[in-house]
């Protein structure tokens, strides 16, 4: 019950803040913009990252509902670390039973660098 309804105020926060000037255009003006930028592409990308297939994002086309929606992330992840271990597949983040999300670097689906690339992004959310 309180997952479900969790997710439900995830999911709200998501739309609403779609409306509000996003921390990746304020971002976009600093110097690491570029690999910003080229995870946002890599998160998108149906060949690499995937992210919208499963994850709702504020400026994504046609998200997906199997995962969390992806906000607040620096409150969720305040070490950023642990979000790349997550992503990468390090064993003893994998606390989510019956998780659908694959192991990204731990299978060699995405390479370190872009990890890392996708990891940065995610963390403007």
């Amino acid at each position: 019950m309180m997952n479900s309804t969790m997710k439900q105020l995830l999911t709200a926060l998501a739309i609403s803040s779609a409306v509000i000037a996003s921390p990746a255009s304020v971002q976009a003006a600093d110097k690491g913009a570029t690999a910003i930028e080229q995870g946002k592409k890599l998160a998108f990308s149906r060949s690499q990252g995937n992210c919208l297939a499963c994850h709702m994002v504020a400026d994504g086309a046609m998200p997906g509902n199997i995962g969390p929606a992806l906000i607040a992330m620096k409150l969720r992840y305040p070490d950023k670390q642990k979000l790349y271990n997550k992503v990468w597949g390090t064993p003893d983040t994998q606390n989510v039973p019956n998780s659908m999300m694959p192991p990204f670097g731990q299978n060699g689906i995405l390479t370190d660098e872009e990890i890392g690339k996708i990891v940065d992004y995610i963390y403007t959310l």
